[in-house]
């Protein structure tokens, strides 16, 4: 028991179950990372130590199966009642210390989320007749043993190919072209788990700027305080436009290409575009053959939405007890106490959760377009 939260281990090869005593008992800390894009970490240290006459040839956790790589690992807290899955994935590191002394062993876990199934095998794959949109609800379906389901968003834009014209072409693992294509339209692609165990979303899409905000994280000296510190950094050379001309694939003609402003939900009052106008980078379009001015226009806007995503960040720490919630990234937040400038909400880019007896930390960072804020209050 953490002081109201319980952390629950769950691991096997193919259905993860409840941990064994020996494991439960030999845990001392957990550490899960989990970001918005790329894939999300966690760590186990475990205590190791010769027992018994069972000891004698090898420790007993090194022979246990149950934590062998590629093995299956669901980590989960119930925080004032409530389950929050913080991570599902897959055994990849294993790294053992054996100590000077007796019990001070320690056997190292390191994985990573059950995306990392989709990023073992380089393909050759043709998809033809089939926008962005299908291809990945199609290879996402494909990894239905590791209970993905797909939750793919529409881009603002689809370009339908005519097998006549152009066949997409996969060459790389799965991963990789679900990523790349979603870099198309400044979408992400992450694997979220919950809040069933053993299910994971495998979202496509633009980040999740709207909804519900999370509990406030608040900055002040008095006993509202939940965040142990915090620091902002704005980002001058961040906010890029694009202004070019292509050569449309249809017309065979040359056309403009501009941005001028951010697409994304606002975040900020002030937002660095238009604001910081006329001091911002601009950039040409890579050049790829074959566009026709829809697929460029969405590229376009797709570098200006990416550039102004981490104008602003703010980076901190808090103490989850005192928070009386769990941060999870991959939506929004409240911010107050900190001034005009920098409250308000956020889009929460990543959390670090750290678990030992006692004690819950979470690492956070936080990014918007641009300062001040766009709400009076924030919800508490």
């Amino acid at each position: 028991m953490l002081l109201g939260v319980n952390l629950t281990l769950l691991i096997g090869p193919t259905v993860p179950l409840p941990a064994t005593p020996d494991i439960a008992e030999a845990l001392q800390s957990v550490s899960v990372t989990e970001n918005d894009e790329g894939r999300s970490g966690f760590q186990l240290v475990l205590q190791v130590g010769r027992a018994g006459p069972t000891d004698l040839l090898d420790y007993a956790l090194l022979l246990n199966p149950l934590l062998r790589p590629f093995n299956r690992v669901i980590l989960m807290v119930l925080f004032n009642a409530m389950p929050k899955v913080l991570i599902d994935g897959l055994i990849t590191n294993q790294q053992f210390s054996p100590g000077n002394a007796p019990g001070t062993g320690t056997l190292t876990l390191t994985g990573e989320d059950v995306s990392l199934a989709m990023d073992m095998t380089k393909k050759r794959a043709e998809w033809p007749a089939m926008s962005e949109m299908v291809i990945a609800n199609l290879i996402i379906a494909s990894y239905v043993q590791y209970g993905l389901v797909p939750l793919v968003m529409p881009p603002p834009s689809i370009d339908q190919p005519l097998p006549i014209e152009r066949t997409p072409v996969q060459q790389g693992t799965d991963l990789d072209y679900l990523k790349t294509m979603a870099q198309r339209f400044g979408f992400v692609f992450y694997v979220e788990p919950g809040p069933a165990l053993g299910i994971n979303f495998a979202y496509w899409g633009p980040p999740k700027r709207i909804g519900l905000p999370q509990r406030a994280l608040t900055v002040s000296p008095g006993p509202e305080t939940n965040v142990d510190n915090i620091n902002f950094t704005y980002n001058a050379m961040a906010p890029t436009i694009v202004d070019d001309v292509v050569q449309d694939r249809l017309t065979n003609s040359s056309m403009p290409v501009m941005t001028f402003v951010s697409q994304r939900p606002p975040l900020a009052a002030m937002p660095a575009l238009p604001f910081q106008l006329p001091n911002v980078r601009t950039s040409l379009l890579e050049q790829s053959p074959g566009l026709s001015i829809v697929q460029a226009y969405a590229q376009a806007q797709a570098v200006t939405d990416k550039s102004v995503d981490s104008v602003v960040t703010a980076q901190g720490e808090l103490d989850a007890l005192r928070y009386g919630d769990v941060l999870k990234p991959r939506g929004i937040v409240g911010l107050r106490g900190a001034g005009f400038t920098h409250d308000g909400l956020y889009y929460v880019k990543s959390v670090s959760h750290t678990i030992s007896r006692g004690q819950f930390k979470q690492r956070f960072s936080l990014t918007r377009e641009g300062t001040g804020a766009i709400t009076p209050v924030v919800v508490p």
